[in-house]
């Protein structure tokens, strides 16, 4: 994906404000560290990218949306279920 225009101007760059909880958060600072991401916010971009441009695998964050809602009425599943779920990496 190109980071500048069509006019080769660099593209206007949003702000956004994303509410998680904590421990979803820290699954998040854990995975862009193991995966080699520069930061929090590199790995975001490439995360929503991936999404949109392969839909098909937008199943594993539907996924972790609905664990996300879970969680919160206390009846999510744990990050080893989802690792288990997915084939990722072990911590």
């Amino acid at each position: 994906m190109s980071n500048t225009d069509s006019d080769g101007n660099e593209p206007k760059i949003d702000r956004i404000n994303l509410q998680i909880s904590r421990s979803f958060l820290d699954v998040v600072d854990e995975t862009w560290r193991e995966h080699g991401f520069n930061n929090r916010s590199e790995f975001i971009r490439y995360a929503l990218r991936d999404s949109v441009n392969h839909p098909e695998g937008a199943g594993v964050w539907k996924d972790l949306a609905i664990s996300e809602a879970q969680f919160h009425e206390c009846e999510g599943i744990s990050s080893d279920e989802m690792r288990e779920k997915y084939g990722t990496d072990a911590r």
